[in-house]
């Protein structure tokens, strides 16, 4: 299996631990990424207030570099870990190829580039490819140091399923469940799987966003690990914690779930880039490091995992 592959603005700087576990991870499972080269910002959030068609041209740059200088080596997909590239780059294909109008504009936009794109690149998230190309079965051939016992909430952030459903539910998301199981580990089951975490709302109005994470971090008491495939969510979920326990939120380490994927299959910590994990205090990597949760608790006390 090869994919061009998109790590995106945040991959790059705030979420290099992310691009590092994914790469890592998907070495080990036998998936070829190669980055598309001289890629550029796919717009984000922040595009399209200032321009629709530039919202539209900047995520089919991308698509345009891999459809002319990457399809010719077999490489026709494209494997965007983040959620919000993940969309933009979507959209593209959704709402641009079959809009004669839209699409010409873009594409003049794209000549100056020296680019045209026709619509033939297929767009694919972290999950859809982990779910529908790898499945659990192989990932759990390649488990070496897994997690029994650890209770994981399963995140997925609001963006990877809305508007388009493509590989799972978005009223009830599924799809990381199989890779926990697979780990050894224990799927919390809660009703914030799929809440937006305020997102951006968090620079404007950061009483609706705290609001927001705390309700999310309330409902995984009892977890001990959050993991999520959003490098906002896992901004959010991480560094306002102080904030949101202030309205009601609990303290829970949050992880990528490749974070996850490498320790169960024996990558290290290091390789893993814990400690830029916001939520990794000398505490909770201990108690990674020994498996804590899986510890039987003293006969009279209740197990706390990591966060008794």
């Amino acid at each position: 299996m090869k994919y061009a592959y998109y790590p995106g603005c945040s991959l790059t700087e705030s979420a290099r631990e992310f691009d590092v576990s994914t790469r890592l991870v998907m070495e080990r499972l036998g998936v070829e990424l190669v980055e598309i080269p001289d890629w550029t910002c796919c717009g984000a959030s922040a595009a399209e207030p200032v321009s629709k068609l530039m919202n539209y041209a900047l995520p089919a740059r991308n698509l345009a570099i891999v459809e002319q200088e990457m399809a010719g080596e077999g490489i026709t997909e494209v494997l965007a870990p983040c959620s919000a590239c993940y969309l933009n780059l979507l959209k593209v294909n959704r709402e641009v190829i079959g809009d004669r109008h839209l699409h010409g504009r873009v594409n003049e936009v794209l000549a100056a580039s020296g680019l045209h794109y026709r619509g033939d690149v297929k767009v694919r998230h972290l999950l859809d490819v982990l779910k529908n190309e790898v499945g659990a079965k192989i990932v759990e051939q390649k488990i070496s140091d897994g997690l029994k016992g650890m209770k994981i909430a399963p995140y997925y952030g609001c963006q990877i399923l809305r508007p388009y459903p493509v590989f799972d539910e978005p009223g009830r998301p599924v799809s990381m469940e199989p890779f926990i199981e697979a780990m050894g580990g224990e799927v919390h089951r809660w009703d914030m799987a799929n809440r937006c975490c305020g997102a951006s709302l968090m620079m404007g109005h950061p009483e609706v966003a705290i609001r927001s994470v705390a309700d999310i971090l309330s409902d995984a008491a009892g977890a001990d690990a959050i993991a999520t495939v959003c490098p906002l969510c896992q901004m959010n979920l991480e560094a306002y914690q102080a904030k949101a326990r202030k309205a009601g939120g609990q303290t829970v380490p949050v992880l990528y779930l490749t974070q996850l994927m490498g320790l169960a299959m024996g990558l290290s910590e290091a390789d893993m880039q814990l400690s830029a994990n916001l939520t990794m205090t000398p505490a909770v990597r201990r108690g990674i490091a020994a498996r804590a949760w899986a510890e039987p608790a003293p006969e009279g006390e209740e197990e706390t995992g990591l966060n008794g």
